[in-house]
């Protein structure tokens, strides 16, 4: 089992350099993960083009990330099917989700297969692609292992002028505090504030077993997302979350899944609606991870997603859960 937090501790040393304002971005040309590209690797080997779609599967709700806050932002229309992403991808992560579709070789913080660069040499190899999207996404990894590359990365687009015209999107594993620990108030606040900025994070299972068994972490980890997700909720920022529904048995998903939007619920209202659940599939360096118990719960996340479901039909009405997704309102208080 992982010992998440030392582990932390060990990546975020191995995976920033706080003098120079470098960041450890994983190379994908010539890795593991390049077979897996859609389009070849980009911005000098460093970078992809993502596709995110809003159609999914029969049974799984839409996914509107990011495509319906960046489209906001950006003064695109609403309700469109894919936007492009411009992605950069931190190479480290304290937990070893079996569905990640990085390969785990490229999550250790090990700088022979990443490239140390600053914010400002990644936005100039975006600026240097002849078509690139209008959405920048910082994934991972975990990027808030190295919480300083948002605020650097906002200060990098506002230096090269293209602050209104380009949208930030970053994930979050929910699995540490560095943004209250590492950044300055002012820092919090610049990310928090930041109008072209959006957040997501991951809450990967629905109660303490299925998370442990996703993550490999400690099943008392669990809890700390809703205490994380919170936090963060209090500073303003626009926040979003994924649900990943994976388990290695099915019995209780019910009861299980009714508890999990009560902890939502605990959070803010109507925090649900701001939650996509995602479908794990088999691809890529997924494949060679899963046993028997893994097919199994590629099985279970079918029934938890019905039961996830029934919750928010039981929960709101049908006008409620039309909103778009970016403007349900979800409570701020301090």
């Amino acid at each position: 089992m992982i010992r998440t937090d030392e582990f932390s501790e060990r990546l975020h040393r191995n995976a920033v350099r706080l003098d120079s304002r470098e960041l450890l971005i994983a190379r994908l040309e010539g890795s593991d993960q390049e077979g897996d590209l859609t389009v070849p690797p980009n911005c000098g080997g460093i970078g992809r083009i993502r596709h995110f779609h809003r159609r999914t599967h029969d049974g799984w709700p839409e996914n509107p990330l990011p495509i319906d806050p960046a489209c906001a932002f950006l003064g695109l229309p609403g309700g469109t099917d894919r936007i492009d992403a411009q992605v950069f991808q931190n190479a480290a992560c304290n937990w070893r989700c079996w569905y990640c579709f990085v390969p785990f070789a490229l999550l250790s913080a090990d700088d022979t297969r990443g490239e140390w660069l600053t914010a400002d040499a990644m936005v100039a190899r975006y600026l240097g692609e002849a078509d690139r999207p209008t959405v920048i996404d910082l994934t991972g990894g975990q990027p808030d292992l190295v919480p300083e590359w948002v605020p650097w990365m906002i200060g990098a687009v506002t230096s090269a002028g293209i602050a209104g015209s380009v949208y930030l999107w970053s994930d979050d594993n929910l699995s540490n505090d560095y943004f209250f620990r590492f950044l300055s108030p002012t820092e919090q606040r610049r990310v928090a504030e930041c109008p072209g900025y959006g957040r997501v994070c991951c809450f990967k299972g629905f109660d303490s077993a299925s998370f442990s068994f996703n993550t490999k972490a400690h099943p008392d980890l669990f809890d700390r997302q809703f205490d994380l997700f919170g936090r963060l909720l209090t500073t303003g920022m626009d926040l979003y979350a994924y649900a990943t529904f994976t388990a290695p048995q099915k019995d209780g998903v019910g009861p299980a899944m009714s508890r999990f939007v009560d902890r939502l619920q605990g959070i803010a209202e109507g925090l649900p609606l701001r939650v996509v659940p995602l479908e794990i599939e088999e691809y890529g360096p997924v494949v060679g991870r899963m046993t028997d118990v893994h097919h199994t719960a590629m099985e279970v996340q079918h029934a938890a997603i019905a039961a996830w479901t029934s919750e928010l039909e039981r929960r709101f009405t049908r006008d409620e859960r039309r909103v778009p997704i970016h403007q349900v309102q979800i409570a701020r208080d301090g």
